[in-house]
């Protein structure tokens, strides 16, 4: 079997950034997957799985309902390595054109207070597991640390 295209990305040289991962076709559309890479992998802590669901439901909220990405946007969720996620838009990007889209996001999430979206029982199979002060520093340091300074090498794969 060959390896899909994601696993062909030296995780060893990979940065915390903002990368187009493919970009597929359904029919005419194109859709474009980005990886939103938040720790490095394998060399520092993942995120554990409370904070990401808190991500992953504050940034679905937040994409879902934004005046420009709601209808484009396909899918959000969480990385199985729990070092990042996965954005899906229907069009033809790069990465550099979600820059101010995840700025904004970053900073709805750090800033958040109340009830997280979707935490309750009737709303989510796991709603225990949600940790919103954890996911607000995360949203923090993502933001100081990669997006408000982002440069070339943290906007495409390394070579």
């Amino acid at each position: 079997m060959e390896k899909i295209a994601s696993f062909t990305v030296d995780h060893l040289r990979l940065l915390p950034g903002v990368y187009v991962s493919r970009k597929d076709h359904a029919g005419s559309e194109v859709l474009t997957t980005f990886d939103i890479r938040m720790t490095r992998p394998n060399f520092e802590p993942v995120m554990n799985t409370a904070e990401i669901h808190a991500i992953e439901h504050l940034g679905a909220t937040f994409l879902r309902n934004h005046k420009d990405f709601a209808s484009k946007t396909i899918y959000f969720g969480p990385m199985g390595c729990r070092t990042g996620f996965y954005l899906i838009l229907a069009g033809d990007y790069e990465s550099e054109d979600i820059v101010t889209l995840l700025t904004e996001m970053f900073t709805f999430i750090r800033d958040y207070e109340g009830t997280i979206p979707g935490a309750a029982a009737k709303d989510c199979g796991n709603y225990l597991d949600l940790n919103l002060p954890m996911a607000k520093y995360v949203a923090k340091k993502y933001l100081e640390e990669v997006l408000e300074h982002i440069s070339d090498d943290r906007l495409h794969y390394p070579a």
